[in-house]
């Protein structure tokens, strides 16, 4: 009798399960005004539905090439199961290189492999809790990736963020491709806009405005995240779009507007492009020429020539990076900020204490020298004048340094708390490589986690911010951040000694 009981009990739990979830198929599909999307399940993570390489934008080939992004077409139905190829780049393998010599899981995967890198790429990805549904209306995350205008794309092990979603179960991440090196900022006299590479990031942030519904988010709770260039990214589109920026927050980790990476803003005559122009067979009498010639070449050999220019250490290098068209980039940002000419949104400014590090990797040790005055001039110090701006701007700005030493993400311990390294804390991969993470290095992971769920939930909220133990930034506090990663999980904490060197360098 008990028995039987408990069949009858078992068979209503699995009938109540069927009324309440809906199937596994049609879990892994969403409905769109632009066709039917298909997605997956991963097994390892069973609570995320992963959405991957949605075109949101016409492919940038043929006559499109070097033209501004085109909203893409109705696809019917599209299957969405693998990561997508990354935009035509190349990976730098010299020796010395930290990334490419220590830490290959910052790197696309199999980047030389054929169809891992294609024309058509303007692609997005979505990782959203399994049952999510229209109506749910989570908080979005949209990630911009980094890597200096050159390289990058979605398929980055430990940027991608399966595992997070997994373990909040309550909001969403969307990542996406953008046109990078001479493809997204070509430097070219017969092209309309040198800046497509940020064209084609405000057109997928719009099409996730347009889209995300579908998927159970929130178009209203939109956090634009960025990375070193794409933190650069999300700093210059808030300068662009002051006005309509879409998203109701920010996050800029280990960069700014005032980041100088050498964009080639001298490159006035457009001779870069020229130069590789010429060299592919394409010397032409006027700019309208050289394009239509330059549109021919299969992208592969572009890209090869400008691997093995620059491979060799060739001088004048070839930039191509954004440069300032008084439109999408500008050159006087403290001005524009002083005359609120930008989004008026809340916003995390973050650095690793070590962001420098890499850059003064040698291949068996580090030139502290180096090392320490690129933390200061690239990272540190474009931190501390965004945030001294936006608080005389009265724009609510939480900062923060990552200090994380973990062996398993940090494999060299005296390159310490290097740049990208809070990345695998964020997307929570940091315990996929070298061995599992440490108790405080999971405890870290989640702190930083929820403060930024937290934070994009609220859209900046002060009050919540602070049920963290994170202080909105003030000058007049001691300490004026939040120290992740150093023997806690997080504290309050300062850098002031560092930024007196920055404001010398400002005054």
């Amino acid at each position: 009798m008990t028995t039987l009981v408990q069949l009858m009990l078992h068979c209503l739990w699995l009938l109540a399960s069927l009324l309440v979830f809906p199937s596994s198929s049609s879990a892994q599909s969403v409905k769109t005004s632009l066709g039917t999307i298909h997605g997956v399940i991963d097994r390892s993570n069973p609570s995320v539905r992963q959405f991957l390489g949605i075109p949101y934008a016409k492919a940038p080939i043929g006559n499109l090439r070097w033209d501004r992004p085109h909203p893409v077409d109705e696809f019917g139905d599209i299957q969405a199961k693998k990561l997508p190829p990354s935009c035509p780049q190349y990976l730098g393998v010299s020796r010395g290189n930290f990334y490419s010599q220590e830490v290959l899981e910052f790197n696309l995967q199999g980047l030389n492999k054929t169809g891992s890198i294609s024309e058509d790429c303007l692609t997005l990805s979505v990782w959203t809790p399994l049952w999510a549904r229209r109506g749910d209306n989570l908080p979005v995350l949209i990630y911009i990736y980094g890597g200096g205008f050159s390289t990058g794309g979605q398929d980055v092990p430990y940027q991608i963020p399966t595992q997070w979603v997994q373990r909040t179960k309550s909001h969403i991440v969307v990542s996406f491709n953008y046109r990078v090196n001479m493809f997204g900022f070509p430097r070219s006299a017969g092209v309309e806009s040198q800046n497509l590479g940020l064209l084609d990031q405000r057109m997928a942030i719009e099409w996730v405005r347009d889209n995300i519904h579908h998927f159970g988010g929130d178009k209203t709770r939109m956090s634009l995240w960025g990375q070193s260039a794409g933190a650069m990214s999300v700093a210059y589109y808030t300068y662009a779009y002051p006005e309509n920026p879409i998203v109701s927050s920010l996050i800029l980790d280990s960069a700014s507007e005032f980041t100088n990476l050498g964009s080639g803003d001298s490159d006035t005559d457009h001779s870069n492009f020229t130069f590789v122009a010429e060299n592919l067979g394409c010397q032409r009498d006027s700019p309208a020429e050289e394009l239509a010639c330059m549109r021919q070449v299969p992208f592969q050999d572009i890209e090869d020539f400008i691997q093995e220019y620059t491979e060799q250490g060739t001088t004048p290098s070839l930039a191509f990076k954004p440069v300032p068209d008084g439109r999408l980039v500008f050159s006087n940002y403290t001005e524009r900020s002083l005359l609120g000419a930008q989004g008026q949104i809340p916003a995390i400014v973050g650095t690793a204490a070590q962001d420098g590090y890499p850059f003064g990797y040698t291949g068996n040790g580090v030139d502290t020298t180096v090392a320490e005055q690129v933390t200061l001039s690239l990272f540190l110090c474009p931190a501390y004048k965004t945030s001294s701006n936006r608080l005389a701007a009265g724009l609510d700005t939480w900062r923060y340094e990552y200090r994380g030493n973990f062996s398993n993400v940090s494999p060299v311990p005296y390159i310490g708390a290097y740049h990208s390294s809070e990345l695998p804390m964020i997307f929570g991969t940091h315990g996929l490589f070298r061995g599992p993470s440490t108790k405080l290095e999971k405890a870290t992971s989640a702190a930083m986690q929820d403060a930024y769920l937290t934070f994009t939930a609220t859209r900046g909220s002060r009050k919540a911010m602070l049920k963290h133990g994170w202080h909105v930034y003030e000058k007049s506090r001691k300490n004026p951040l939040r120290v992740f990663g150093e023997r806690v999980a997080d504290k309050d904490g300062n850098i002031n000694e560092q930024e007196l060197e920055c404001k010398r360098l400002y005054s």
